[in-house]
């Protein structure tokens, strides 16, 4: 429902319901024992129990449960702000309604984060953490969990008129790097390269002070600020005395003088005043839309990575103790929220994470909700996504990835100390996709271990009994992209992590998958005198979609006057612009074409289209200005051109191709059966085949071969090689007269080399066939492997009964595991 205020600034308001977080509180003892990490939190100190009047109202009972009792701890507001303490006094003691009506007029019950109480923190008034902005997170979801009232009804998200800002002249990065290299670059790398290159010994990214003019020109332009200077990353950091070489004022001015010369360099780029323009707006001009109608009830962690610089990722759940997560490793901030793990870590305290073993226990069931990006699908392990775990083979629960699958490790009295046997997705439904997905693990009692990907079940049904929580260790560590041991890396980003001690319902799952992720924002771009309509506009909702393009979805028609009613507008040929010119990629909506209608229109506007686009970063989210183009809207019309095709330029010298082409899986899997004899579907090779297909060549190109691709390969021939051996027809057909019962050290070299070698490379490699490398090479190095030194068929003593076998499963899947199969 949207609800309109007609007597705010003359103007209205929409207000969206967004639903409130229940913050589950728990008073939990603090341990301190563990042995992978120290806590970097302060532990809680418990507050006294309260022995006051009761709540008057159910009002005033709802900021005593959400509010006034986890604020009142000692080591947060109650050393201060309690009866006989420093004013307004909203965390007495003594009295729950006389902090009750101290504490009103510091709380705003329509934006929660705009609370007295929520921006002094923000602004540095004694945060209990190492953030402010973590304070101001937990403070915020405390009163939107009182004013909401714990039933869901929610906030209300406002849609303000915006800025009337008129599109102008912008100044744009040009191709060329020379200006930068002239002015800028030098500064950079005199004084920033300690820190800001690859090679530094702590990088910090951006990667600007390379000695690679190109590589950071293209890192530096996002703090770069081309039409004011003055405002660019750059020299607000100096201003904020960050790593000066000698005078901060000083050196600030010096790099605005190295910009400025730049940009005085740069033309502005002119708008086309044939144009059929909206307004313009900045991101930040745009209403935060972000956190909506999520269902976080029973959160016990929650991590939205808000924070955006240094080496902790907060728990703002609210719930002590906050499982604060130290970053190591090759881990970096996504703008727009998110963390980006390459070949690191982020890992709470043993203390910490016992939360979770003590809140999921207490109620049987959990549930893991992440928004992830998977970097891509040839990852294995499992690679460790998050876990809760001490290692590589204990654990209480993990999401992980091997290729397209994701897996969910989870321990339980029907499985063993390292979660196993693991619950995976489908292969064949390669679920897993290296794109932003909602991925959801959740356990019950009832239905077991479950797996929704975007908000939609897998259908991949818990094949073991669900069992109890009973064993769980609550003496591990919540890590999130690698293993407690650093041995199990991911790679990807993580946009939001929530932890929740209930499974979550189907719909509750899709709830929150479509409330989305990251910093998000409804952006007006103001048509009103293009359709001749009061307070009309183009709506998008906008975020950063990573740390270089924004994403912009769901283009809607909307009046901030409940009185309008559209008629009949023709809409045609939408465009986004930036900085004063269209985009060049990224126009998904150039061929829309609609009309906005009586009849489709309502209260929440009507939708355009429900496609969504990228279009890249230029500016930095401070400075980037967008507008839309139209060809056609209303009455006005541009007529549009496309650019003129260039001619193609001359075709480089082509690279020669291979006249060597791989086996694609199924021809593989064919050929192995074909040399060997064993059928397809025998049980141990069709298990193998089907675990490892995917793992397996999908192309011929040869410059596509992957180790992964040999690995899969080697396991395979080692199940027809020992399937072969097995049984024992077919191994009298391919070794006629060798004793497989004979001591392998008893059997005489030529006996191996004539009755075991020589057949494997005249069935494998055939006779009289030129091939590289030559086959009286092979059967030197399969004669070494046998009877060599250290030989499998040589042993220091008597060897075991089924030495013989084994040597010679080794041997065949050796030459089968080859590029005598692999190549064609």
């Amino acid at each position: 429902m949207l609800k309109r205020d007609n007597n705010k600034r003359g103007w209205a308001k929409h207000l969206i319901k967004a639903a409130i977080p229940v913050i589950a509180l728990a008073s939990l003892q603090a341990c301190q024992d563990g042995v992978s990490t120290e806590s970097q939190q302060e532990t809680n100190v418990t507050s006294s129990t309260y022995n006051g009047p009761a709540a008057r109202t159910t009002d005033i009972q709802g900021f005593r449960v959400s509010l006034w009792e986890p604020l009142r701890a000692q080591n947060r507001c109650g050393s201060c702000h309690n009866s006989g303490g420093q004013a307004p006094l909203f965390v007495r003691e003594d009295d729950v309604n006389q902090a009750y009506e101290e504490a009103n007029p510091y709380v705003n019950r329509e934006e929660p984060d705009e609370s007295t109480l929520v921006t002094k923190v923000a602004d540095g008034h004694n945060c209990w953490e190492a953030s402010d902005s973590a304070c101001a997170t937990i403070i915020t979801s405390y009163i939107e969990s009182w004013v909401g009232g714990g039933s869901g009804t929610g906030r209300q998200i406002e849609l303000e008129a915006p800025p009337e800002n008129v599109v102008g002249e912008s100044k744009a990065f040009p191709e060329d790097s020379s200006l930068f290299a002239t002015h800028v670059h030098p500064l950079l790398t005199r004084y920033c390269a300690e820190c800001h290159t690859e090679e530094a010994v702590s990088p910090q990214s951006p990667y600007f002070a390379g000695a690679d003019v190109g590589a950071a020109y293209a890192m530096v332009q996002t703090s770069i600020d081309l039409d004011t200077p003055l405002n660019s990353r750059l020299v607000q950091r100096l201003i904020e005395l960050h790593n000066c070489w000698d005078n901060c004022p000083d050196d600030a001015q010096e790099m605005e003088t190295a910009i400025a010369n730049m940009a005085s360099g740069i033309s502005p780029t002119p708008v086309d005043p044939a144009l059929v323009v909206s307004r313009a707006l900045t991101l930040p001009e745009g209403t935060v839309a972000s956190g909506g109608s999520r269902q976080e009830n029973d959160i016990v962690a929650l991590y939205e990575f808000k924070t955006g610089s240094g080496g902790i990722a907060y728990d703002t759940s609210g719930v002590d103790p906050a499982i604060n997560l130290t970053m190591s490793g090759d881990v970096s901030w996504v703008e727009g929220w998110g963390l980006d793990f390459k070949d690191g870590k982020a890992q709470g305290s043993t203390s910490d994470s016992r939360k979770l073993g003590q809140l999921v226990q207490a109620t049987g069931e959990y549930t893991v909700e992440a928004w992830l990006v998977p970097a891509n699908v040839t990852q294995e392990g499992p690679a460790r996504i998050i876990s809760y775990s001490a290692g590589t083979d204990v654990r209480n629960f993990t999401l992980g990835q091997t290729l397209y699958n994701y897996n969910y490790l989870h321990r339980s009295s029907t499985t063993d100390g390292n979660g196993e046997p693991a619950h995976s997705t489908a292969d064949d439904d390669e679920d897993l996709q290296a794109t932003e997905q909602h991925v959801v693990a959740t356990f019950d009692p009832t239905n077991g271990r479950r797996l929704y990907v975007n908000g939609v079940f897998t259908d991949d049904q818990d094949e073991t009994a669900p069992g109890n929580l009973n064993d769980w260790d609550d003496s591990y560590a919540l890590v999130l992209g690698n293993e407690a041991s650093s041995d199990r890396p991911w790679q990807g980003k993580i946009r939001l992590l929530a932890i929740h001690n209930r499974a979550l319902t189907p719909e509750q799952i899709q709830q929150n998958f479509e409330a989305g992720v990251g910093e998000k924002y409804f952006l007006l771009f103001n048509v009103s005198e293009l359709v001749d309509l009061p307070q009309s506009y183009i709506m998008f909702e906008v975020s950063q979609f990573d740390n270089y393009s924004y994403l912009f979805r769901q283009p809607k028609f909307i009046s901030l006057d409940e009185t309008v009613t559209p008629g009949s507008i023709p809409l045609e040929g939408m465009r986004i612009g930036i900085n004063g010119k269209e985009a060049a990629i990224g126009q998904a909506y150039d061929h829309l074409a609609t009309t906005i209608s009586d009849s489709e229109y309502t209260l929440n506007g009507q939708l355009l289209s429900s496609i969504g686009t990228t279009i890249a970063t230029e500016k930095g989210v401070e400075s980037d200005q967008f507008f839309l183009t139209f060809e056609r809207l209303g009455t006005h019309t541009h007529v549009y051109t496309e650019p003129a095709v260039l001619p193609p330029g001359s075709p480089a010298d082509a690279e020669p191709v291979s006249q060597v082409g791989l086996r694609t899986f199924d021809e593989i899997n064919a050929t192995m059966s074909s040399l060997t004899g064993v059928s397809t579907t025998q049980s141990a090779v069709l298990t193998t085949y089907t675990t490892i297909r995917q793992q397996l060549p999908s192309a011929e190109d040869i410059n596509g071969f992957l180790s992964s691709h040999q690995v899969a390969i080697s396991q395979l021939a080692i199940e027809y090689c020992s399937a072969l051996v097995d049984d024992t027809g077919l191994r009298a057909g391919l070794f006629p007269g060798f004793d497989f019962n004979a001591n392998a050290n008893d059997i005489p070299t030529s006996t191996w080399q004539n009755q075991v070698v020589a057949p494997l490379l005249d069935r494998f490699m055939g006779q009289n066939i030129a091939t590289q490398p030559a086959p009286a090479l092979v059967e030197g190095e399969l004669m070494n492997l046998l009877t060599g030194s250290v030989g499998l068929a040589r042993c220091s003593g008597p060897c075991a009964a089924d030495r013989t076998a084994k040597a010679t499963k080794a041997t065949c899947a050796s030459l089968l595991g080859s590029a005598v199969v692999l190549l064609q």
